[in-house]
């Protein structure tokens, strides 16, 4: 027997790679009325047919045009799922910063990164990529953030991050904010070694890991 679920998750993966907007919403909008978890549309299901397209531009097989176009459809699917995702129960909305590290003009991981922390519930604040170690401070310090999520995919790019975690102290965040980081070089290691509270190896375990953050305090 086929797997209903599986087969509506897999259509949803594959819509966002095949580009089409259209059955990005139909399925959606089935998935939904068989009243399956929304949350796993969108991890299993969108944002993952998101990072199957991501590895096809690493690839070179899509370029920018393809990509933008895989994103409308994981919009238009998003669209279908959001209204039906549970308020976290204590409707604390928390806030967080995210971009690319200066240097550095690769957002693929970064924009999964954004949709899964927003589905989660945080409120995110996307200075995009290339992006100066004072700005994602200055911000932080401007919307009162709980967490400041740096991505990079360059071993050249990595020290901006270390300098984020520096400035902290000198804008009296140092134990107001988090930091989590992530990206192809990134590991475990580095993240213990720059003085980060966390490290996540995709887009899923960083949002998840976010909410451990802040409800640590």
């Amino acid at each position: 027997m086929v797997d209903a679920k599986k087969e509506l998750l897999k259509d949803l993966s594959d819509s966002i790679v095949e580009m089409d907007e259209e059955k990005a919403v139909k399925t959606a909008r089935v998935y939904i009325e068989h009243n399956y978890e929304p949350y796993e549309a969108i991890a299993s299901g969108l944002a993952h047919g998101m990072g199957r397209a991501g590895k096809l531009y690493e690839e070179e097989e899509y370029y920018i045009p393809e990509l933008l176009m895989c994103s409308d459809a994981l919009y238009a699917g998003m669209d279908v799922v959001k209204p039906h995702l549970s308020k976290t129960a204590s409707e604390q909305k928390y806030k967080a910063v995210i971009g690319v590290v200066e240097g550095d003009t690769h957002d693929i991981g970064k924009n999964l990164v954004k949709i899964m922390m927003e589905t989660a519930g945080f409120d995110v604040v996307d200075l995009g990529r290339d992006v100066p170690p004072i700005d994602f401070v200055k911000t932080a310090q401007e919307i009162g953030a709980n967490i400041i999520a740096l991505s990079t995919l360059m071993t050249t790019t990595m020290d901006g991050m270390e300098q984020v975690i520096k400035l902290l102290p000198e804008y009296g965040l140092k134990d107001k904010v988090k930091v989590m980081v992530g990206g192809g070089p990134i590991s475990p290691n580095y993240a213990k070694k720059i003085g980060a509270d966390g490290y996540a190896p995709d887009a899923l375990k960083a949002a998840k890991l976010a909410k451990l953050l802040v409800q640590e305090g």
